[in-house]
């Protein structure tokens, strides 16, 4: 499995990384300190596409919700599963996020033990049930 991470916060990217490895996932984890970035490699025609990508909203320049537009606005990117990691757990960020195409919200855990289970949880999620018939009540993820 490939997974993307989009996070302006070092720590953040940090953290993510080693919990994968903590859990001992055989999985691909390329990271990206900002949208722009993110956009830049995910333009190029020959990558493999990933099949989830964790998110951030409030990052400078080009914002997490400006990478959801532009991602569910191309075609090639409809079978991308976006999992928004955001420190906000604002309505109005969660409601914009659903709106726009996001399959799920994940409010970021501030402990490595939470951080750990939230994506292995994630990774491991039926993705075909948060990509049919979605619904703002399953939308908000939860442990």
């Amino acid at each position: 499995m490939h997974i993307l991470l989009a996070d302006d916060d070092e720590d953040d990217r940090t953290f993510f990384s080693e919990a994968i490895q903590e859990l001992k996932m055989n999985n691909k984890l390329t990271l990206f300190k900002d949208g722009k970035d993110l956009m830049d490699y995910l333009v190029h025609p020959d990558i493999r596409l990933p099949h989830v990508l964790f998110l951030d909203l409030n990052m400078p320049g080009k914002t997490g919700i400006d990478c959801l537009k532009e991602i569910r606005a191309n075609i090639r990117f409809k079978d991308v599963s976006i999992a928004i990691y955001s420190t906000s757990s604002s309505e109005k960020d969660i409601e914009d996020t659903f709106i726009e195409g996001a399959n799920i919200y994940i409010k970021k855990p501030n402990d490595f033990s939470m951080l750990k289970k939230v994506i292995k949880e994630v990774v491991n999620m039926n993705w075909q049930f948060h990509t049919s018939g979605l619904n703002i009540e399953t939308f908000f993820f939860s442990i």
